[in-house]
């Protein structure tokens, strides 16, 4: 494909939200797209998926969106330029900040993928994810990755309280890990009860803690969300709260003035770069982060990226749609990201250097550097790139890795000496974690255990 306008379908799924004609009005004014399906009034979402998956569809791309999602700005430009298989919409939630979700731009190669897969039954992701499962799957088929961008999309503003309640209902089932679970405490804090759709929320959330066991069956979650339409309804009216009016446009409109006004809609200026080297829990770093609520990107591999770095450009495009990146594509960048980027911070991860260089070895024994039917061309040439960037070799060295290991080290110590509010050097192996993270960052100290993430699947699947 070329940068031509490129055909585009819409998939446009509602179950009645209030938003819903504005959303669909707004959609073909910003996305001008060649055809439009309309999946209305189909329950729970695993079922409207499979209608989904049965459109005959003839398109360059697929936008698919949810009627809770108000997009407010013009699409078109990025569609016709877009080569990216999958691309995850960065929106503006109103109950949890910026986040991907809502607005999904797929290729159509991505979506015959989406179409061969076979789901096994009381398969729990599916259940509680049918898009995301369906798709994360079909993404590892192709060897495709996921990419992000930021737009000026509402999601969640405006929605009718009974949709509000099973809609955190089920983000309580899916916030039962210790990483999700601290990500929806922390956004929980900020929920002020004078706001009636908080307080519906606070609501459903304790209802499905009191109502579903943490070792409930797929089965038993399964029927659980197929019922809450009803629950909502019943629970919903036990709060005495008054019917919310038809939306217009002029209220949606409003809020855009307000926000745009106070650059709610704005990535943050100063980044976050983990600049530790790899085995050094990079991924939880990462995963620490996203709690916290900074969207730091994990080692990517983008062909934008990728062509920046090797013509030494480091005021990087991805940097537009994230607070920050983390591992090897950035290590050895960091004296040109804190001049790009002033007021910055960075993390320099850390750990006893002896059982470094053995998780290294391990690490890089099943990953060679020419010849992986696991990996696309583009991550192996990335793969090399940074092998040479920060190693200067391509194959495991002790003796150099010894070397890189302590020069690493003492050259980002040795630039900060004089910014220390600029740079944190922390060692999660040896048992550091939230309390330093929390003060550098100058945020609110989480409570519980600190992430601790085995593998870059598991960081992919949770992110």
């Amino acid at each position: 494909m070329d940068n031509k306008k490129k055909t585009i379908e819409l998939v446009f799924r509602t179950i009645g939200e209030r938003t819903s004609k504005i959303a669909l009005e707004l959609a073909i004014k910003n996305i001008t797209p060649d055809k439009v399906h309309i999946i209305e009034n189909v329950k729970p979402f695993s079922k409207a998926m499979e209608k989904i998956l049965q459109i005959n569809y003839q398109s360059d791309f697929v936008v698919f969106m949810d009627a809770d999602c108000l997009i407010l700005e013009d699409l078109r430009p990025f569609l016709n330029d877009n080569e990216f298989p999958y691309v995850d919409c960065f929106v503006l939630d109103k109950f949890r900040g910026n986040v991907h979700l809502g607005v999904h731009i797929t290729r159509i190669d991505v979506i015959k993928e989406m179409q061969k897969i076979v789901i096994e039954n009381n398969d729990l992701k599916y259940i509680l994810r049918p898009e995301s499962r369906i798709r994360n799957l079909a993404l590892n088929n192709l060897k495709e990755g996921k990419f992000f961008k930021r737009f000026r999309i509402l999601h969640d503003f405006f929605q009718n309280y009974e949709d509000i309640f099973v809609k955190y209902a089920i983000r309580e089932l899916r916030s039962r890990t210790n990483h999700l679970k601290m990500k929806l405490e922390g956004c929980m804090k900020s929920w002020t009860l004078s706001d009636s759709d908080y307080f519906v929320a606070k609501k459903a959330i304790k209802y499905t803690r009191d109502t579903v066991p943490l070792d409930s069956s797929p089965e038993f979650i399964a029927k659980y969300i197929k019922s809450l339409p009803e629950i909502a309804i019943v629970e919903v009216k036990k709060l005495n709260l008054r019917k919310k009016k038809s939306l217009d446009i002029q209220e949606v409109l409003g809020l855009k003035a307000a926000l745009n006004a106070v650059n709610q809609f704005d990535v943050r200026k100063e980044k976050v770069f983990c600049i530790g080297l790899s085995r050094t829990c990079t991924k939880s770093l990462t995963l620490a982060l996203d709690i916290l609520g900074f969207n730091v990107i994990h080692y990517p591999d983008d062909i934008i990226t990728f062509k920046e770095l090797s013509n030494g450009n480091y005021d990087l495009t991805l940097l537009k749609n994230y607070d920050g990146i983390s591992d090897i594509t950035v290590s050895p960048y960091y004296a040109q990201l804190d001049k790009i980027y002033p007021n910055s911070k960075f993390i320099l991860t850390v750990r006893d250097k002896e059982s470094w260089l053995k998780s290294l070895e391990k690490h890089w024994d099943g990953r060679p550097p020419f010849d992986d039917e696991k990996e696309t061309p583009l991550h192996m040439k990335v793969r090399r790139f940074l092998r040479a960037s920060v190693y200067g070799t391509y194959k495991f060295n002790k003796e150099r890795m010894s070397y890189v290991y302590d020069l690493h080290k003492k050259t980002v110590m040795e630039y900060f000496k004089d910014k220390p509010n600029s740079l944190l050097i922390l060692d999660i192996y040896g048992g550091e974690g939230w309390k330093k993270l929390c003060k550098f960052l100058n945020v609110s100290e989480v409570k519980g255990p600190f992430p601790d993430v085995k593998s870059s699947l598991e960081l992919f699947e949770v992110l």
